[in-house]
């Protein structure tokens, strides 16, 4: 598969993605747990097929210290035993605020609660803005059909 677009390479998309990485630093100095953010990213990435997003999220989460064997339940994690309450928390609310036309309501208020029981505001703001922040992420990669498989761990410091 070839790019259609180098995002980096386009004085419009380049500015609009420094835009999402400054975006994303706010969101690694909060005190939502890396782990969580990662797994989220990882989430919503497989969610919306995107295979740099998942590839690098991944790869990242991995180098990190995270275990290769939760990362591999991500995309079963209703059925895997690997997840605490506060992480299968976010991961369902990463799955709604990701499949938004798929529900007419939006985010469920159970689901909603449900995350508010683990996380405190500024938390629940973090999480907010990070399923923002990675399905914008996504749909530019997917847009642009932006190839997986090539990136290396710390490519990108900031995402």
């Amino acid at each position: 598969m070839e790019a259609r677009l180098n995002p980096f390479a386009s004085p419009v998309m380049g500015k609009v993605f420094k835009q999402l990485i400054a975006a994303n630093r706010i969101l690694l100095e909060s005190s939502l747990p890396l782990a969580v953010q990662e797994l989220v990213k990882l989430r919503a990435s497989q969610i919306n097929g995107c295979g740099y997003c998942v590839d690098m999220h991944f790869k990242d989460a991995v180098h990190a210290g995270e275990e290769a064997a939760r990362l591999n339940l991500v995309a079963a994690w209703r059925e895997a035993t690997v997840f605490t309450d506060a992480e299968r928390a976010a991961l369902e609310l990463a799955e709604e605020g990701t499949r938004l036309a798929d529900a007419a309501g939006g985010v469920s208020d159970e689901v909603w609660e449900k995350a508010a029981a683990h996380y405190d505001e500024e938390q629940l703001a973090a999480l907010v803005g990070l399923i923002a922040v990675i399905n914008a992420f996504n749909r530019g990669n997917v847009l642009t059909r932006q190839g997986a498989g090539g990136y290396r761990s710390g490519q990108h410091p900031a995402l």
